[in-house]
C-alpha cells in the first residue's frame, strides 16, 4: 500500500519560526515521491476531521512536527486510528522522541520516518488525562506553569525557572494506594513515567522503557535541601536502583519503582502537569497504563 503522510505542525513548539523546517520537510518529501500534506495543530485538541479523513483516504501516517505537549495532544486525539505516529522534534523538551532514539536532527528525523520501523508504544492515563511521556505532581509541576505562562521557552528558560523556585519549593503530602499496599509521604515531586526523562535528555527514571507495560514512579520524599540536590543527581545518573516500595520506605530519600496502576491521593492539592504541560489539579488520581497504545515510528 502507498504511503499518504500527513504531517501535523505545532507553529508555537519550542518558541522558534517553524518556516525553515517546514521548508525542509516538504523538499525532502518530494524528493521521495511520496505523497503528503502539511497541517497546523488545532488550538483546542478537536481533531474529529482528521479521524475521519484518515479512515476514508487510507492516510497512512501522521508525523508531528512538535514538542512533547502536541505529540501528547495528537496521538491521544487520534489513538485507536490505523495509522502510525512519527515525530520531527521542534519542543522545547522532546522527552518522548528523545526516549525512542529519534534524532533532534531534522534530515536524520525524516530519515526515521522514511525508514518506516515502528514500534507498539505504551501510553497512560492519570486521572481523566491522557499522558504519553512523564506527568507529575509538585515541584516540577510548578515550574510547568510558570514555564508556560512566559513568553520565552527553551532549556535556559527552564532551568532559570527551576533554580528561581528551588529553595523556596514546598514538600506535599501524598497517599499512595497499590493493590493490597499503601502508604502515606511527604514529597516535594512525584514523577509518572514512561519515558525515561524529563526531556533535553535530563533523565530521572532510568529503568524506564516505553513498551513494557509498567510506570516508573519517582516520588522525591522530604528532606534537607542540602540533600536533595545530591538526591536526585543520583537519579538522574542512574545510581539509585528499582525498589521493592514496600521495604525500608522511610530510610529512602527517593523511592523507585514500578507497576501498572495505582491512585494517588493528593492531600495538599499539588500543582500537576501531563507531559510537561500544566494541567487542573484533583484531590485524587486513578493512573493506569494503555498497554501498546499508539505505533510509533522509530
Amino acid at each position: 500500500m502507498s504511503r499518504k503522510i500527513i504531517y501535523v505542525f505545532n507553529p508555537k513548539s519550542g518558541g522558534t519560526t517553524k518556516a525553515a523546517l517546514i521548508k525542509k520537510i516538504e523538499t525532502t518529501t518530494k524528493a521521495k515521491n511520496l505523497q503528503f500534506e502539511l497541517l497546523t495543530t488545532n488550538a483546542k485538541g478537536d481533531y474529529t476531521l482528521l479521524r475521519k479523513r484518515i479512515e476514508h483516504e487510507k492516510i497512512t501516517d501522521i508525523i508531528i512536527v512538535g514538542g512533547d505537549g502536541t505529540v501528547n495532544q495528537v496521538t491521544g486525539s487520534l489513538r485507536g486510528c490505523n495509522v502510525k505516529f512519527g515525530i520531527i522534534p521542534a519542543g522545547s523538551g522532546n522527552g518522548l522522541a528523545y526516549a525512542a532514539g529519534i534524532p533532534k536532527n531534522t534530515d536524520r528525523a525524516l530519515q526515521v520516518v522514511f525508514n518506516q520501523g515502528s514500534k507498539k508504544t505504551d501510553a497512560f492515563m492519570v486521572g481523566n488525562h491522557y499522558a504519553c511521556m512523564l506527568s507529575g505532581l509538585g515541584f516540577d509541576a510548578t515550574i510547568a506553569h510558570k514555564f508556560a505562562a512566559l513568553p520565552k521557552r527553551g532549556l535556559a528558560t527552564y532551568v532559570q525557572q527551576t533554580l528561581l523556585h528551588f529553595f523556596k519549593a514546598p514538600a506535599y503530602s501524598f497517599e499512595i494506594i497499590m493493590d493490597e499496599f499503601s502508604f502515606f509521604t511527604d514529597a516535594y515531586f512525584i514523577s509518572i513515567a514512561n519515558s525515561n526523562q524529563f526531556g533535553n535528555n535530563v533523565t530521572i527514571a532510568p529503568k524506564a522503557k516505553l513498551n513494557d507495560g509498567l510506570l516508573d514512579i519517582v516520588i522525591v520524599q522530604k528532606m534537607h535541601k542540602a540533600k536533595l540536590l545530591l538526591a536526585v543527581l543520583k537519579q538522574i545518573r542512574g545510581i539509585n536502583n528499582l525498589q521493592e516500595v514496600a521495604k525500608n520506605i522511610s530510610g529512602k530519600t527517593i523511592l523507585y519503582f514500578q507497576t501498572d496502576a495505582l491512585t494517588i491521593k493528593n492531600l495538599d492539592h499539588a500543582p500537576l502537569h501531563i507531559d510537561g504541560d500544566p494541567c487542573k489539579t484533583a484531590a485524587e488520581f486513578n493512573i493506569k497504563i494503555l498497554k501498546d497504545c499508539f505505533e510509533l515510528l522509530q
